[in-house]
């Protein structure tokens, strides 16, 4: 069995376990080893716009690359909150770069959050410790987050970033049909 290094640029469990099994998922015949490692975003600690959650992913991926370059995987994991048409929505980007420099990404599906918990975030306060806040909890992101929280636990927010990761491995496991140079020694597989 093809052992196959995963580095997530995170060390929150839900990020870790989100990119292992949607990583399991898409390989199922890898030997999947996995590691959490914390490296700043480059974004604000709540990003507010898909584009700023799109470079943190990026910068997430990029950093964990830099500092642990003996990988076959680097995921960036953000979560953000946008504005359309007045309400909030929130969602996540998946970042993928391979061992060769190429890249791949994904965004969640999305979902909108109610005014109380939008109120504390439009006033600065991370999306986490609002839903602490509204929802009187502790440490909510590294468990089921506000998508857990707001679907009674029937969607968690592992299960939430693992189809995006699933996803974003699409040009991994596809390479043929997503990257130019189709050589044997290319394979990211």
């Amino acid at each position: 069995m093809t052992k196959v290094k995963l580095i997530v640029a995170s060390k929150n469990p839900v990020k870790v376990n989100a990119a292992l099994t949607g990583v399991q998922m898409v390989m199922p015949s890898y030997e999947l080893e996995v590691d959490g490692i914390s490296v700043p975003s480059g974004v604000s600690d709540q990003p507010m716009t898909s584009e700023e959650t799109l470079k943190g992913a990026r910068c997430r991926a990029e950093n964990a690359k830099n500092v642990n370059p003996n990988a076959d995987f680097w995921f960036g994991i953000e979560g953000g909150v946008d504005k359309l048409d007045g309400e909030m929505e929130v969602f996540a980007w998946i970042y993928i770069i391979d061992k060769y420099g190429r890249n791949a990404k994904a965004r969640t599906g999305t979902f909108y959050l109610p005014a109380l918990v939008s109120n504390l975030v439009d006033q600065g306060i991370e999306l986490g410790v609002a839903d602490d806040m509204v929802f009187k909890k502790e440490n909510s992101k590294q468990q089921g987050g506000s998508v857990g929280l707001l679907t009674n636990g029937a969607v968690d927010r592992t299960a939430y970033y693992t189809q995006a990761v699933a996803l974003a491995m699409i040009p991994m496991i596809n390479e043929e049909l997503y990257f130019e140079e189709n050589t044997e020694k290319n394979s990211t597989l």
